[in-house]
């Protein structure tokens, strides 16, 4: 059996609660006692049991994140962020990853408020869901990542997608194209809607047809297999958007496959710019989200509410996002 601290205080010979003060306020330990103590459990191999003292002091020193996709290196980098944060001013983080099914983020819930976590950072399958609104009514502080919904009582962290559709559409048509697709994962995540909505505003007026794909998911693969119908179709686009950069990186698997020369024949323009938008094959234009800046703010605001509860008031903070272009448009 692990040792527990009534091991460590017949070790060193101490009351169980001098252990507890060396552990939580060594201050009030003479040097001399804290060393005996402190060799006791190098001596036995303890581990404190963290999660029982916080039990017992009604706090924790956890966060949850739920993220829609950890294969999508957006979702990564903006773990990263608020994995920083989370660190720095102590707290751990449990990440968890609903793969954006609404059964699985239920679950997720659950457990996490099983666990007692102190807060909550979450970008939800879809609307707020009946169990995320119980959960943040019960005081548990939340915070919105990469959405924001009208009306909702807690901080929320975003990137105005519209405007990122806007400069999508307004580069393109700078460029001469005429005929634009839009491939996108399903139409019901507001992102992909925000997107088509801001490359529309771009367009609207300007003699541009635009050609909407939608596909189950925002994954490479997906990409790839529009692409294929649509190169395979009758009037081909002159230039691709895609919602993110993994679609974009499918559609460019598709155009070199069936000898289509990009830029030349067909230009492409992705979202997100991950890292491996620059190092693709043709260097992916894209319109970058600051993921990590994102993951920080929102967890900064998450410690915040969680800390000085008094002084919190909610933020719904929008970034705006960038063009980035290279040698694919």
């Amino acid at each position: 059996m692990a040792p527990s601290i009534k091991d460590v205080a017949e070790r060193a010979g101490v009351s169980l609660g001098t252990v507890s003060n060396v552990l939580n306020r060594p201050d009030k330990v003479s040097e001399a006692t804290r060393e005996v103590v402190l060799a006791a459990i190098a001596e036995l191999g303890f581990v404190r049991n963290s999660q029982a003292a916080q039990l017992r002091a009604g706090t924790s020193r956890s966060l949850g994140l739920i993220v829609l996709d950890l294969a999508n290196p957006f979702f990564h980098d903006i773990a990263r962020g608020i994995e920083d944060v989370a660190t720095e001013l102590g707290y751990a983080l449990v990440l968890c990853n609903s793969d954006e099914q609404a059964a699985r983020e239920d679950r997720y819930l659950r457990l996490l408020e099983e666990q007692r976590v102190r807060g909550m950072l979450i970008t939800p399958v879809g609307p707020m869901s009946e169990r995320l609104d119980a959960l943040r009514r019960r005081g548990t502080p939340t915070v919105l990542v990469d959405r924001h919904y009208q009306g909702v009582d807690c901080c929320s962290v975003a990137v105005d997608d519209v405007a990122g559709g806007e400069l999508a559409g307004e580069h393109l048509v700078a460029a001469g194209h005429r005929r634009i697709a839009y491939v996108t994962g399903p139409l019901s995540l507001r992102q992909c809607k925000d997107r088509l909505t801001g490359l529309r505003r771009a367009v609207a007026d300007r003699g541009v047809a635009v050609d909407v794909v939608e596909v189950p998911a925002l994954k490479a693969r997906h990409g790839y297999e529009a692409a294929r119908e649509l190169f395979d179709g009758g009037a081909a686009p002159t230039a691709v958007f895609c919602a993110n950069d993994l679609l974009a990186l499918g559609v460019l698997r598709a155009a070199v496959s069936t000898g289509r020369r990009v830029p030349d024949d067909v230009a492409l323009l992705g979202y997100d710019d991950i890292e491996f938008a620059a190092d693709a094959a043709v260097p992916l234009s894209s319109v970058r989200q600051p993921t990590l800046h994102i993951g920080r703010t929102a967890a900064r605001l998450l410690v915040e509410e969680c800390d000085q509860p008094a002084a919190h008031s909610h933020q719904q903070i929008m970034f705006r996002p960038e063009l980035v272009v290279r040698e694919s448009t």
